[in-house]
C-alpha cells in the first residue's frame, strides 16, 4: 500500500494540471501492467470521527486522532512481486508529487 502524505493546507493550494495529468498516466500504466489494485483519496483529517473503548466503553470524539503537519491523503494498493518491484512505482509517483512524502507499507490479507 502507498500512503500519500500531504502537508496541511496543500489541497487548497491545488495541484498544477500537468502533474494531475502525468499522475493519471502513471495511474494507467500501473494499471496496465496488472499491478493496480485499487485507490482512493481521503479527506482531510478534519473530516474524521475516532472511536476507541475503554473499560467496554465507546468514545466517539470528532477530529483526527492525532495532531500533524502531515496527513495520509490517498492511499494506492498495488499488487508487487516484492519491495524493489513497489518502490520502483513509487519513484515514479514520488517524482510526480514532490515534495510529497509516499510511505510503502506491506499489506497483510487476512480473510
Amino acid at each position: 500500500m502507498l500512503n500519500i502524505y500531504e502537508p496541511e493546507g496543500a489541497r487548497s493550494a491545488g495541484a498544477p494540471a500537468q502533474d494531475m495529468v502525468a499522475l493519471e498516466k502513471l495511474n494507467a500504466e500501473i494499471e496496465a501492467a496488472g499491478a493496480w489494485v485499487f485507490s482512493a483519496g481521503l479527506h482531510e483529517p478534519s473530516a474524521s470521527t475516532v472511536v476507541r473503548s475503554t473499560d467496554g466503553e465507546a468514545l466517539v470524539t470528532d477530529g483526527p486522532f492525532a495532531e500533524a503537519k502531515e496527513y495520509v491523503g490517498g492511499i494506492i494498493v498495488i499488487s508487487a512481486e516484492d519491495l524493489d518491484e513497489a518502490l520502483a512505482w513509487t519513484r515514479r509517483m514520488a517524482e510526480l508529487i514532490a515534495p510529497m512524502a509516499i510511505e510503502v507499507r506491506p499489506v497483510e490479507i487476512t480473510r
